[in-house]
């Protein structure tokens, strides 16, 4: 039997909790806050491979084992190595109190509605965007992904970052900070977590789905639901599609191009993506603001012409190009080069097909696209319906192959 102990945050487990075991593997802080029964051998944790060798020795023997882990070991946790390597039938697992329990608890707030990720020996971009697209965000830290390199990341935000060290230890600190104080200092090795707030929503509405990334009842919104001027918007049909092949996720980037009244962009936020919208006029970049506002969303509002202003921009993982003009060829390219995944292209005007098309396949994605024409029912005197037929679009679309993704971005 393998006994997982977690250790740190909660009541501190007594020094005799690893009584009884022939092997004690686990930190050199926590192995040092134990009495190791006489005779035991004591396996630092480092590398996990060489640990989990020695364990699978004195399992086959039938040997008791502890293992010593950090706050709850069951979540983003070593129970899972555990449980993959030896079954779960042979785990006793007596958690602790998470670092991310404990560090909402420092700060009053309930988590029930948070989202945490782990940017640990992982890409960071994942949590940077569900930071800029979420109110609540916990962030598990590793090197090379701490609070400074999330304060650079979120510079120009408002939220607040909460960095929370050496929990449930005599050093503990739990501090509050600007995402431009955070990118300033060197946090050392010790911060447990990171808590990203917008506060003014830090409260958010009572649900009953924790995780704080709850999909919508539907998109392709109706075009009364944005604000818009002479019908100047990406119709809900071609919306559909658009979504469908943008595929915008939790942890992922979305640009919307030539945003206009900024529909792709909010819908994109709304099934959990962070979002930068262009475009270039002012009266353009208001109404995109006025839109994500009314629907309760976060998107990012660039004012600049395409595709210049993309330069100063984070690599996307989908593009949506919704505007035209002579430099559609030119945006296209731009944004084909370094979007991570996806590029999607609402086009108008038949001339413009091929060069999109051209711009797509020239910068490695496989490309397909559609005619989408439809028509709409209509009332008209005497209770009667006729069909009004909407403009056709056309949208193109390349897809990077998984191959080919981490060559993308610059």
């Amino acid at each position: 039997m393998i006994t997982v102990v977690g250790m740190g945050t909660g009541a501190p487990a007594g020094p005799e909790v690893a009584a009884g075991a022939e092997l004690v593997v686990g930190g050199r802080r926590h192995l040092d806050a134990v009495r190791l029964p006489p005779g035991a051998e004591r396996v630092v944790l480092g590398p996990l491979a060489p640990a989990l060798d020695t364990v699978e020795k004195y399992v086959a023997e039938e040997r008791p084992v502890v293992v010593l882990a950090s706050g709850d070991p069951g979540f983003f946790g070593i129970v899972r190595a555990l449980a993959e390597r030896f079954g779960a039938e042979r785990l006793d697992v007596r958690p602790g109190v998470s670092s991310v329990a404990a560090a909402f608890a420092r700060v009053g707030l309930p988590w029930d509605d948070a989202v945490v990720v782990s940017a640990h020996g992982r890409d960071p971009r994942t949590a940077v965007n569900l930071c800029l697209s979420r109110p609540k965000v916990a962030v598990l830290t590793g090197p090379g992904a701490g609070p400074a390199e999330l304060g650079a990341a979120l510079r120009d935000t408002a939220r607040v970052l909460v960095v929370a060290s050496a929990l449930g230890s005599a050093g503990e600190r739990v501090e509050r900070v600007t995402p431009a104080e955070a990118a300033a200092r060197d946090w050392g090795a010790a911060v447990s977590v990171v808590l990203c707030l917008d506060e003014a929503r830090a409260l958010g509405p009572v649900g009953t789905v924790a995780g704080g990334v709850v999909r919508p009842a539907g998109w392709a919104l109706d075009e009364a639901e944005f604000e818009h001027r002479d019908s100047m918007i990406t119709k809900f049909e071609v919306r559909a599609l658009a979504l469908a092949r943008l595929g915008p996720r939790p942890g992922e980037l979305v640009w919307d191009v030539g945003a206009g009244s900024g529909s792709v962009a909010v819908e994109c936020a709304r099934l959990g993506a962070a979002v930068v919208a262009v475009e270039k006029t002012p009266d353009g970049v208001a109404r995109v603001r006025a839109n994500a506002a009314a629907h309760g969303v976060d998107v990012r509002v660039v004012q600049g012409a395409a595709p210049g202003v993309l330069s100063g921009l984070d690599d996307p993982d989908a593009v949506f190009v919704g505007g035209g003009g002579r430099e559609l060829p030119a945006v296209v390219t731009a944004c084909a080069r370094r979007a991570r995944r996806t590029v999607v292209v609402a086009v108008a005007a038949l001339d413009r097909v091929p060069a999109v098309r051209e711009a797509l396949t020239a910068a490695g994605l496989t490309t397909d696209g559609v005619l989408l024409q439809s028509s709409r029912l209509a009332p008209l005197p005497g209770d009667v319906t006729r069909l009004a037929a909407t403009n056709p679009v056309f949208l193109l679309w390349g897809v990077r192959l998984p191959a080919h993704t981490e060559g993308a971005a610059r």
